[in-house]
């Protein structure tokens, strides 16, 4: 069977009867590859449901009267089903990866993202990198003080702040802790150029991002490059060392 021919077979979990019911109609009524076993309207109820229904996926609110979405994830048995939370609030968005989240989405529920959503449902079957999608949406939450990164044994979770510097080889970038850990992930230094320029980063080098807290000086010598507090080097390419020199004095 294609995967757009693929039934899902989902259950969903909201305290709020309304939005309950809005989300179940608009289902119905666009998304025919959506069956819908069941609803429930609490932490306990939803459990109970899931563990005796086994769905593919769970819509999923967050904050109900008897617990939270997590908690519910925390109840229920193997198989685990897909999930996609429906909230209110992004404040939990961070914690939602965790959970092998699919996406989450706020509420009132847009139809078009609601769509990419299920989407990304079909398309994940069998596929692993669910978590990284939903860790870097909430990453480039331009108010997010982390970062996701996704190595071949896990999804780490970071704190921009300690990031010292990053390294490009080909499609690998290497991450410079504060600690000195090292963190080697397969995506391309562009892709954190992007995310990190406005997080007190600078790109002096094609293959070089630096966190400008953590610059000691700029030399001169062979060329030019920057001196970190890790005491590593780091080369400044001609023609970004008038952006270079320029930052340097803003700090």
């Amino acid at each position: 069977m294609e995967k757009k021919d693929q039934k899902i077979s989902a259950i969903i979990v909201d305290d709020m009867p309304l939005a309950l019911s809005s989300l179940k109609a608009d289902l119905e009524a666009s998304f025919s590859q959506i069956e819908i076993l069941d609803t429930a309207e609490g932490v306990v109820s939803g459990a109970k449901k899931i563990n005796a229904l086994h769905p593919d996926l769970i819509f999923l609110d967050i904050e109900m009267q008897d617990g939270d979405g997590f908690d519910l994830l925390d109840l229920i048995q193997s198989p685990k089903p897909k999930v996609i939370f429906t909230t209110a609030s992004d404040n939990h968005a961070i914690k939602a990866f965790q959970y092998a989240a699919i996406d989450y989405l706020l509420k009132p529920i847009d139809q078009n993202l609601l769509g990419k959503a299920i989407d990304r449902v079909v398309n994940s079957i069998g596929n692993s990198d669910d978590q990284y999608y939903i860790a870097q949406k909430v990453m480039k939450n331009e108010d997010s003080n982390k970062l996701a990164l996704n190595t071949q044994q896990e999804l780490k979770i970071i704190d921009i702040k300690d990031i010292i510097r990053c390294e490009s080889y080909s499609n690998y970038t290497t991450f410079f802790l504060e600690s000195k850990e090292k963190i080697v992930v397969t995506k391309p230094l562009k892709e954190y150029d992007q995310i990190l320029k406005d997080k007190g980063f600078i790109r002096p080098h094609q293959s070089h991002l630096v966190n400008t807290y953590y610059i000691e000086s700029y030399q001169k010598a062979d060329g030019g490059y920057l001196l970190l507090q890790d005491e590593s080097m780091v080369p400044v390419s001609v023609r970004k060392r008038s952006m270079v020199m320029d930052s340097l004095k803003t700090l």
